[in-house]
């Protein structure tokens, strides 16, 4: 069974506490964007859904390629 954490719990670990508290995770629960758990009136979501949705908004650095040098006529 996954940890269920509160929308102040995964603000934190989201980072977005401080600026905009729980309205982050609220918000990603209302558009759908999120996996959640309805326990009577309690929103709850997994821990593995906020892993999940960290890694899949992950993106990669590019590495840097070399460009040929063009020659001037």
């Amino acid at each position: 069974m996954d940890r269920l954490l509160t929308a102040k719990e995964v603000a934190e670990l989201l980072g977005t506490w401080e600026t905009s508290g729980e309205r982050f995770p609220r918000r990603l629960i209302s558009e759908r964007r999120i996996t959640f758990v309805k326990l009577g009136h309690h929103v709850r979501i997994p821990a593995s859904a906020v892993a999940t949705y960290i890694a899949e908004r992950t993106v990669q650095p590019v590495t840097a390629r070399r460009r040929p040098v063009r020659k001037v006529a």
